[in-house]
């Protein structure tokens, strides 16, 4: 199974807003250069992380971006069904139906798949993925503000 786009750029700015240091409140621009990617397409992310309570977003003098507590302990399969969305695996239905879908199997195998896909995510928080090494990359990647006290994961 492969994750959109959409949810692997969600992943990585809620690991990155996790790793931030006390006081940090890194702007869109920011995480987007920080993550090397289009800031249109962290725009949208960050306003979806937002809708679902994963991340504060303010705008203005003292504003930008912090992960909430729903953030850090949010399971990755709860966040990854949120950002992908309900839908099938295979469209079997739709403007072109597939032939088989009255008496296939695949579907049937495909769900219980992408289930035990979602299944195997949900034993990992956010706060999980951020440990070393990676929380070192991470507050290694370009643009990132180094201070002396990094904030751990938990506190």
């Amino acid at each position: 199974m492969q994750l959109t786009r959409f949810t692997d750029l969600g992943l990585r700015v809620v690991m990155r807003l996790a790793v931030a240091r006390d006081g940090e409140r890194p702007g869109s621009r920011e995480i987007a250069d920080e993550l090397s990617v289009s800031y249109a397409h962290v725009a949208k992310v960050i306003t979806r992380l937002g809708e679902l309570g994963m991340v504060d977003a303010r705008r203005g003098r003292g504003g930008g971006l912090a992960i909430t507590e729903l953030g850090r302990t949010a399971s990755v399969g709860w966040l990854a069904r949120r950002l992908e969305g309900e839908g099938e695996v295979v469209e079997c239905d739709g403007a072109n139906p597939c032939p088989l879908r009255d008496g296939c199997r695949l579907r049937t195998a495909l769900r219980g798949a992408q289930d035990a896909f979602y299944a195997a995510l949900d034993t990992v928080t956010v706060g999980d993925l951020t440990g070393e090494p990676t929380r070192a990359v991470l507050l290694a990647l370009p643009g990132v503000r180094s201070t002396p006290a990094a904030r751990t994961i938990g506190e």
